[in-house]
């Protein structure tokens, strides 16, 4: 195990306690928030009729994806006011809306408990909620579009503490496309990005809801931008690493005090994927600005760029121009989404790309295609924006399909088709797909 991979999953674990066991999948990308999916037990191939559905629950629409802890699932959805729609499903506008958190029963789909609360949305694709929940020791955490931050108790749904975002920390408009940042649970901190003058990324008391420290500065339309924290090891200390519209910020956990930054300041905001790391290494891959790797130093905390390449145009690209996929970095390798839907491999020495196809996303070149990727000990399961789910090898060689199932329609009109752009749950040996329709239960033991 890499060294500082070990201390952050390390980290993790004791953050989640005994309640995460390995097969739970309790926040964003999983119990140690690296994609990766641990279980065994797991089919090789789909059967030709494919996958047993194991139960299908209607809900609302939104690009939150669940999470799943013991018996339990969680998921957030949008209910829109009746006669409340938007004409324009990606013009800022103010629609009349509620959000709910749903906890379901995780063998039989049944709603056990849900909290709702009104929300009028202003944001730019204002499907629903986009955080996945965090779920550790009882408590449920979620942070819906419009910046409404709660604690629940896991088992009843009933409210510990609700901060406003957007009343707090005067954000006004809300980010365009919302709050999009699936928070971290550090310890007794619950770590956000915010936005504004000096509170860019704010920790909150788990318990309480209390500031606990503030850092860095995101003003303008896109506030902190739409990543995800982590945290990682590096020159023996922990850093929490967050990329923003400006820059990639290493900051203390405990303190929220600046270690290093690397500027990259990107068009639109869109600093969507979530850093990848591995042994020295950082990643991020943006969509106008194209991709960075940064070297690690592991004597004196720090960071410099190894190298940064730029296509001509959103259409002509160079490296890997992502937008809604975190790619993978593993060994020498990077996998990810390309602008407009192809997955591609690159070196991660210099950024030269190996190979690419659009198999696993659209078939075809569209604008945002997505994929999602998670490893599954020697093969990734990808979940592509049609509702497919994938078995798959991929090595500098190429990309090696092993099995396709088709388990949930795509719903959510986006760049003139139909996608579902949502993350899913792996726990207890199945899939947990979403749309704005429906949630699933997709069994894949073998």
């Amino acid at each position: 195990m890499k060294s500082h991979l070990f201390f952050a999953l390390a980290s993790v674990t004791l953050v989640f306690g005994q309640n995460a066991m390995a097969d739970d999948w309790p926040q964003w990308m999983g119990p140690h928030r690296d994609g990766i999916w641990r279980e065994s037990g797991i089919l090789d191939k789909f059967p030709a009729d494919g996958p047993k559905i194991l139960w299908r629950t209607p809900i609302g629409g939104g690009y939150a994806g669940p999470a799943v802890v013991g018996d339990h699932v969680y998921v957030t959805d949008k209910v829109v006011t009746e006669g409340a729609d938007p004409s324009n499903p990606f013009q800022r506008g103010q629609t009349p809306s509620s959000e709910r958190i749903l906890c379901l029963n995780r063998e039989s789909g049944e709603v056990i408990w849900e909290h709702k609360y009104p929300c009028v949305y202003t944001v730019s694709y204002p499907a629903g909620p986009r955080t996945t929940p965090v779920v550790a020791d009882g408590r449920l955490y979620t942070l819906g579009a419009e910046g409404d931050l709660l604690c629940l108790n896991s088992a009843d749904g009933e409210v510990v503490w609700h901060v406003k975002l957007k009343d707090e920390y005067g954000i006004n408009p809300s980010p365009v496309w919302g709050f999009s940042s699936n928070p971290l649970l550090d310890g007794d901190r619950l770590i956000c990005f915010v936005g504004g003058q000096g509170t860019a990324v704010v920790a909150f008391d788990k318990k309480s809801g209390k500031e606990i420290w503030r850092s860095l500065d995101a003003v303008g339309p896109h506030g902190p931008g739409y990543s995800s924290p982590i945290i990682i090891e590096a020159a023996g200390q922990r850093q929490l690493i967050v990329w923003h519209p400006q820059a990639v910020s290493s900051l203390v956990p405990e303190t929220g005090k600046v270690i290093w930054q690397q500027r990259f300041p990107l068009n639109e905001g869109l600093s969507v994927a979530t850093p990848r790391v591995d042994d020295t290494r950082l990643f991020v891959p943006s969509f106008y600005n194209g991709s960075m790797l940064l070297s690690l130093d592991q004597r004196t905390p720090g960071a410099k760029v190894e190298w940064q390449r730029h296509g001509d145009n959103e259409r002509k690209t160079d490296a890997l121009h992502s937008l809604i996929v975190t790619p993978f970095l593993e060994d020498d390798l990077i996998f990810g989404v390309d602008s407009y839907g192809e997955l591609r491999a690159l070196e991660v020495s210099n950024g030269d790309r190996i190979w690419e196809t659009f198999e696993a996303t659209s078939g075809r070149s569209a604008r945002w295609g997505t994929a999602f990727i998670v490893k599954h000990k020697d093969r990734y399961v990808l979940f592509s924006e049609q509702g497919d789910l994938i078995f798959a090898k991929m090595d500098r060689q190429g990309y090696h399909e092993i099995s396709r199932a088709h388990v949930i329609e795509p719903t959510g009109p986006a760049q003139r088709r139909d996608v579902v752009w949502t993350h899913p749950a792996f726990a207890h040996k199945c899939a947990f797909v979403r749309n704005d329709k429906e949630i699933v239960c997709v069994s894949l033991a073998e």
